[in-house]
């Protein structure tokens, strides 16, 4: 590597890192005021929150990573552009293409840090997170297991079975509920093929069952098709974290798509797995595209990163948005995982280029 390109790579990687503490900083101090009243009611030392806090961080620079990377490259050529630095490597005959390939090596080399850290430190940090925020903070222990795509908790008096196809849906399939006796004999049990909870009633709806209770040394049995019964738990103590997958590694995320046993579940780890390779990849074709924007704009109006910075904002914005609703889709089964995954690298990949050569005559 020449002195020019160390010099640009190096240039790159300062002020990702300056972008970097800026956003983390501004990130932690929201949260540290949202969440740090949680910690003093409920009685936890300072040191909890601060392990909590620091322990948040890798979750935030792997959300913000393609951001990161974004506004490192547009930030680095603005600079030089503004400093009349690229005029000069301009006119000395370096073309465009090879100004920016330090800061295209430096965007890889980010993301393969990304890579790194899901399949390694991401999920420690956001199982110890979670463990703080959920069990020691809120009191919120699990209550079971899950074994082959199947729920079983213990409640306060009995024990409880099912399928949860979405957990952010209150509906549950082949559900079951039994109590014991302190002869582990059974003095009742609920079956039913569907389940849902009315958050309005505060009650259980269960649909095609039948219940089974003990009267001495027989049971009575009583089928129906909906029935709204009363338990001691409800769908909020059944704890399944919001970002659970979070705390999987690439590996297996990759493994719980072999482990799903319907196609709605294959599908949806398939998904969950591209989208995860196709967010931590993102940073690239953004850089590919916000390099040439920031340069048409310089044109337009003036070497100034007052535009150019909400821009490429703007730009990743849109990105994360199309993304998101392509991942949504593709759960959904309205569109291919691999279609989700990389339609919006291709799409910006390809303008960004197109942009660049024009650039660079």
């Amino acid at each position: 590597m020449n002195l020019l390109n160390r010099y640009l790579l190096s240039q790159f990687i300062r002020y990702f890192f300056t972008v970097n503490a800026g956003f983390v900083s501004i990130y932690l101090l929201v949260d540290f005021f949202e969440k740090f009243d949680d910690f003093s009611n409920a009685g936890k030392p300072l040191s909890l929150a601060l392990k909590y806090f620091i322990m948040t961080i890798p979750f935030i620079v792997d959300q913000l990573g393609p951001v990161l990377i974004l506004l490192s490259g547009v930030i680095s050529l603005g600079i030089l552009n503004h400093s009349n630095e690229l005029t000069a490597l301009k006119a000395g005959g370096i073309p465009l293409r090879l100004i920016i390939r330090p800061f295209l090596v430096g965007a890889v080399l980010f993301t393969l840090l990304f890579v790194a850290a899901a399949e390694w430190l991401l999920p420690y940090t956001n199982a110890t997170t979670n463990n703080i925020w959920y069990e020691q903070l809120k009191g919120k222990v699990p209550l079971g297991i899950l074994r082959k795509n199947r729920y079983y908790y213990k409640g306060e008096h009995g024990f409880y079975s099912f399928g949860w196809p979405n957990t952010k849906n209150l509906v549950f399939t082949n559900f079951s509920y039994s109590e014991w006796d302190e002869n582990y004999n059974i003095k009742e049990l609920v079956t039913a093929e569907f389940a849902d909870w009315s958050l309005k009633k505060n009650l259980w709806i269960l649909k095609h069952g039948q219940i089974q209770e003990r009267e001495g040394e027989n049971y009575k049995i009583t089928n129906f098709e909906i029935k709204q019964i009363i338990l001691r738990e409800q769908p909020e103590d059944f704890l399944v974290p919001e970002n659970k997958s979070a705390e999987l590694s690439l590996t297996e995320l990759y493994m719980e798509i072999d482990r799903a046993e319907v196609e709605y579940q294959k599908r949806a780890a398939t998904a969950t797995f591209y989208g995860r390779i196709s967010y931590m990849l993102l940073g690239i074709p953004l850089l590919l595209l916000g390099l040439p924007i920031l340069l048409i704009s310089y044109r337009k109006w003036g070497r100034d990163l007052s535009v150019a910075i909400p821009a490429s904002c703007g730009l990743a914005f849109v990105a994360w948005g199309a993304w998101g609703a392509l991942q949504s889709l593709a759960i959904a089964g309205y569109v291919s995982p691999l279609v989700a995954a990389t339609s919006i690298h291709i799409l910006f990949s390809l303008a960004g280029f197109i942009l660049l050569v024009k650039n660079d005559r």
